[in-house]
């Protein structure tokens, strides 16, 4: 059965964040469940930056190429589990596999000491960490995305946004507040409580969401959104099938390379980041309190934007112009930071990258999955998050430093990065007209189909 045409909100409440009363529940539970990742995963993030910093800045071109390996490991592993369990199945024990590691490296960082070991300990967490980042996103919006319809996750991606938001505010918050009090391997031990409450979460939304299906409702109340699969189902296929997908469709090939253009611009501002920080702030200390501060300062930007602007810049501009919106950012950043690589212009530009990615980028491409099938969802994506994520990474650490060992220095650096990012601005356009035709094929399929079978009950 075709779902009616949404409505306009007419409560208060309604109106001020986008959310129908009959989604109450659902929107609330998915962003609490993106607040225990979000948060699980900024407890840690500080901790691996100075990791870097402290391995020394000329070892990160070889933490991504360890990284980008992990990657081509892990994908086909995770693919094989999706075509074979249940979605409730293969997300909990993905969270849960990732909760085991963790309890592993909390015995390392315990028992190492300073030297050599411990400093390989450091290197390959910052891998793991790597990992660990995209992989439990990845997983949190494939689920999104298959819960959600297409005009749905317009208005609602954003507020679920919301909680991701606030657990990365409560994430930094702790590891900036005790830092100094406690050691950097008891910081995990938060990380593992919060990844169990995403799991408690996950299950509550799956539950919720089967509990909708039986009653008869529609897409985004526990069915696949654009094809009408139970949340039961087991997705099916082989491990491989995610790739094919990517390499045999020009939108998810777009898709991929919206995502290889930001890795490398992020990568180019990661490394100079590495040397401005490393020039200004002299102990461990220090750095890992000003990586925190960053942190936090972005994700309370963010936060305002979800909870006033994104909604609205979606509903406005279109899916095809708010995509446009972080290209933009980067081509004024990349040139005022190619005016002056000073401390400051570095940190103005990194909150609002990172804060136009969060509230802004990241809503708007995963509603570009919405009108596609569920495999594309799971498979397809989860390669363009992992490996082709990881890939831009590798492009872009080994790009840095083949051109700074040609003499670059910071401000030439960033000026290359200018015409990539007009580049990657006309892709993003590209992928909003695309989207909004396969959007508008979703639509019209049902009532053709509906039509058809009429006229063929009338002719009989």
């Amino acid at each position: 059965m075709t779902p009616p045409p949404e409505s306009e909100p007419r409560t208060v409440a309604a109106r001020l964040t986008g959310a129908r009363p009959e989604e109450g529940r659902l929107v609330l539970l998915s962003a609490l469940y993106f607040f225990f990742i979000l948060s699980a995963y900024y407890v840690i993030r500080p901790i691996r930056e100075e990791m870097a910093v402290a391995g020394g800045v000329e070892n990160i071109p070889w933490l991504f190429t360890g990284t980008l390996t992990a990657m081509l490991l892990v994908h086909p592993i995770f693919a094989a589990v999706v075509s074979r369990w249940t979605r409730r199945r293969f997300v909990t024990v993905t969270y849960r596999f990732f909760m085991v590691n963790l309890l592993v490296y909390f015995v390392l960082l315990s028992v190492v000491a300073d030297g050599v070991a411990s400093v390989w300990v450091g290197r390959t967490f910052f891998v793991w960490i790597s990992v660990f980042n995209l992989f439990v996103v990845s997983v949190f919006w494939s689920f999104m995305t298959d819960i959600f319809r297409e005009r749905q996750s317009r208005r609602l991606f954003g507020l679920i946004g919301v909680g991701g938001t606030v657990g990365g505010i409560v994430g930094s918050s702790i590891t900036a507040f005790l830092v100094g009090f406690l050691s950097p391997a008891t910081l995990l031990l938060f990380s593992v409580l919060l990844l169990e409450g995403a799991v408690l979460c996950l299950k509550a939304l799956d539950s919720r969401c089967a509990t909708l299906s039986a009653a008869g409702g529609g897409a985004g109340a526990g069915r696949d959104a654009s094809g009408g699969e139970a949340s039961e189902a087991v997705i099916g296929g082989s491990a491989l099938e995610g790739i094919r997908r990517v390499l045999a469709s020009p939108y998810l090939l777009g898709i991929g390379a919206f995502m290889l253009l930001f890795t490398i611009g992020s990568t180019f501002l990661y490394n100079i980041q590495a040397d401005i920080i490393s020039r200004t702030f002299a102990t461990s200390a220090e750095r890992t309190s000003v990586f925190a501060q960053i942190d936090l300062s972005v994700n309370v930007l963010t936060l305002f934007t979800q909870l006033f602007l994104t909604g609205r810049i979606l509903k406005w501009l279109g899916v095809r112009l708010a995509l446009g919106i972080l290209p933009v950012i980067s081509i004024l950043g990349f040139l005022a930071l190619g005016a002056a690589p000073v401390f400051a212009v570095f940190v103005v530009f990194q909150i609002l990258r990172r804060a136009g990615n969060f509230a802004l980028a990241v809503p708007t491409r995963e509603v570009l999955y919405t009108v596609l099938p569920r495999r594309d969802k799971y498979k397809a994506k989860n390669f363009n998050d992992l490996f082709v994520y990881r890939a831009g990474d590798q492009i872009g650490v080994w790009s840095f430093a083949g051109l700074r060992a040609l003499g670059l220095g910071s401000s030439a650096l960033a000026l290359t990065m200018v015409p990539l990012a007009g580049l990657w601005l006309v892709i993003a356009l590209w992928l909003g007209k695309r989207q909004s035709v396969l959007a508008t094929g979703r639509r019209t399929a049902p009532r053709l189909r509906a039509a058809s079978a009429g006229g063929r009950r009338s002719a009989g």
